[in-house]
């Protein structure tokens, strides 16, 4: 089994679970997602970012 650090959006507390323990408010990945080389949208997410 393998857990993903999660970060409540709300209070910004650090767990595992799908819902904060302390607020009862939803969760969402605390990671960036992964790069890959192939990304077909990289050029577009690039040139948002100089904008």
């Amino acid at each position: 089994m393998r857990f993903q650090l999660r970060k409540c959006i709300k209070c910004n507390q650090y767990t595992l679970k799908d819902e904060c323990p302390k607020c009862k408010h939803k969760t969402k990945g605390a990671h960036p997602a992964k790069f890959s080389p192939d990304d077909k949208y990289m050029k577009y997410r690039l040139a948002e970012s100089y904008q």
